[in-house]
């Protein structure tokens, strides 16, 4: 199995970069979401909950994220995690998901743990600018989340720009390739692609 971890800011095309890879390497393979791993604080009420740093690396459940990962290089299935942005809570499923030829990791901190990051073949980092990346988030937010621009204006200025600043923009540190025109870069995408198909070839 190889396993790829795909680093960035939020908006930048991390998701998008993964489903493009898997569709030019037309290879069975698993995409894994970072966001989904959120830790659970149904302790707290909705209103705390929405007060939370969900920027920050510990918001994450990252013994439960390694877990699930070695499980799958190990040959063994899992069940899927989910999140609900909406009450800011976990919605795991029952769906099984089960290993193949290629793993993906993508999520703002999905190299943050040094355990993870040792078991990657292939780091990337998505290298967007912080303007367009805001802009996309706009979008997504409001579509997909449910939520208003106030809050995601807040949410950006509060935690948002500052993680960014002193963890996600140094992750590019670690990677191997940097991919500087989001997810959609039609260059980079048939490279990488390209290149794994070749390394899978040589491991079988």
């Amino acid at each position: 199995m190889l396993f790829i971890g795909i680093c960035g800011a939020s908006g930048s095309g991390k998701t998008t970069l993964a489903w493009e890879l898997v569709r030019d390497m037309g290879v069975e393979s698993v995409v894994l979401n970072q966001d989904a791993y959120y830790t659970d604080h149904s302790d707290l009420t909705f209103e705390e909950r929405t007060h939370l740093n969900y920027d920050e690396p510990g918001i994450f459940d990252h013994d439960l994220l390694y877990q699930d990962v070695c499980d799958l290089m190990a040959g063994r299935p899992i069940t899927r995690k989910a999140y609900d942005f909406t009450e800011h809570r976990r919605c795991d499923t029952t769906q099984i998901i089960y290993p193949a030829p290629v793993l993906i990791l993508e999520g703002i901190h999905a190299f943050y743990d040094d355990r993870l990051r040792e078991k990657m073949f292939l780091k990337l980092y998505i290298n967007v600018e912080p303007d367009i990346c805001l802009l996309r988030r706009i979008s997504r937010d409001i579509k997909d989340r449910g939520r208003q621009i106030d809050n995601i204006a807040e949410q950006y200025l509060s935690t948002v720009k500052p993680m960014y600043d002193r963890w996600i923009r140094n992750y590019i540190h670690h990677a191997d390739v940097v991919v500087m025109k989001g997810g959609k870069d039609t260059r980079i995408v048939p490279i990488l692609a390209g290149y794994l198909q070749s390394t899978l070839g040589e491991k079988q």
